[in-house]
């Protein structure tokens, strides 16, 4: 299984749906958080050039936000990625 992270807020309510569904598919999430950590933040916008938390990483692949991710899953690209990394 591949490692998954995501940059993520202490409160952020799509970040915790993006990690209750990798949780659910038996994934554990590595959160990099940046809203104490400048950083961060700026490494995460200039890997995705997003501002918006979640940014998730399944592996070397950027998936995308939340909305992203679901969308993996109703397509049912989801889980053979998670299998294949």
């Amino acid at each position: 299984m591949p490692n998954v992270f995501m940059y993520s807020t202490r409160f952020c309510p799509y970040c915790v749906r993006a990690e209750n569904l990798l949780n659910k598919k038996g994934v554990q999430v590595e959160k990099i958080l940046v809203d104490d950590n400048p950083q961060e933040r700026e490494k995460m916008v200039k890997i995705t050039n997003r501002r918006t938390v979640p940014q998730i990483f399944i592996g070397d692949r950027h998936v995308g936000g939340y909305d992203d991710l679901v969308e993996l899953d109703m397509d049912g690209e989801l889980e053979p990625l998670l299998q294949n990394n």
